[in-house]
């Protein structure tokens, strides 16, 4: 059976889903948000989304919402059997969601019913998961309340930061939607399971206020902060009078005895600085106007801090 797809999707996670769905040029129109403002020079710049649709040929809409009725009926024209939202950065009402013959169908990083909500990624490395994943869910008016269609689970690495577990769970995304399509067309639509009750968590979206690390908190929760928002918004800290942006940092089970951002060592290994609990070792670093470097050239430009050396 071949499908009238529509895609709706934003960022650069979204863009693998989008091969995946075009991939038997059945996608008749991608949904993207508006072209907004970026770079020095505040020019409108198209979507991720965009630009990939636009180079496949396939129709581009950009609706700032779906409150006007002229933008349901854009939709409805296109007689979509089925519409694929992933991290489209709208909230679909029902009146949307009735119009697919097979509903909506959303892409979400995380094993729901944990991490509902706009940054799933981040707040799993966050939180200290182990383990993470991709949900094909069908979409219902809540917030990613909906039932579950397929899943698959990932295992997150000691060292993955935010930017690599997005990339990996974009490409096992566009896996499961892959397999999500496949039973459709041979008429064997996925067997929705209901989300339980029990297990929920809402992953916030980022705030850059969160990324100026509290001494004050235990290392390991600092050292999982540092991963989890790199690349963005970057966590920041005051290192010896200096605000920095810590790209690369480790937790080690030190007993110091220490006031919380007292400054314990530096050298080649890292710098050193004393937490709630424990010492967080800071690795890869930047200073304000300037590109990541390691600790060791860090210190080659501040003398001053070879403490412990």
């Amino acid at each position: 059976m071949s499908l009238r797809i529509v895609f709706a999707g934003t960022p650069d996670f979204a863009v693998p889903s989008l091969r995946a769905a075009a991939r038997h040029n059945e996608v008749v129109a991608v949904y993207t948000q508006p072209d907004r403002p970026a770079g020095r020079g505040r020019e409108l710049t198209p979507s991720p989304v965009k630009r990939e649709a636009l180079l496949r040929g396939i129709p581009v809409l950009q609706p700032e919402n779906f409150k006007a009725a002229i933008s349901r009926q854009a939709l409805r024209a296109l007689q979509p059997d089925l519409m694929i939202v992933v991290a489209y950065g709208l909230i679909l009402p029902q009146s949307v969601l009735d119009i697919p013959t097979h509903g909506c169908w959303n892409v979400h990083a995380s094993l729901l019913p944990r991490w509902r909500g706009a940054a799933p990624i981040q707040r799993a490395i966050e939180a200290g998961d182990r383990e993470t994943g991709v949900c094909l869910m069908q979409m219902e008016k809540g917030l990613d309340t909906g039932p579950v269609l397929l899943a698959q689970t990932t295992e997150i690495g000691e060292t993955e930061t935010g930017g690599q577990l997005h990339d990996r769970l974009a490409e096992i995304g566009a896996s499961v939607l892959s397999d999500g399509l496949g039973l459709l067309r041979a008429e064997l639509r996925p067997q929705p399971w209901v989300q339980p009750e029990e297990g929920v968590t809402y992953a916030h979206k980022l705030d850059k206020a969160e990324a100026r690390l509290d001494w004050n908190q235990p290392a390991v929760a600092l050292a999982a902060k540092v991963r989890a928002f790199n690349p963005w918004p970057m966590a920041e800290a005051v290192v010896a009078g200096e605000r920095v942006r810590l790209h690369g940092a480790i937790a080690l089970p030190l007993a110091h005895g220490a006031a919380p951002g007292t400054l314990l060592q530096a050298g080649r290994e890292g710098i050193d600085i004393a937490c709630g609990e424990g010492a967080l070792r800071i690795r890869v670093l930047q200073r304000d106007g300037g590109k990541a470097i390691t600790a060791a050239d860090y210190l080659n430009g501040r003398r001053d801090l070879a403490v412990g050396a």
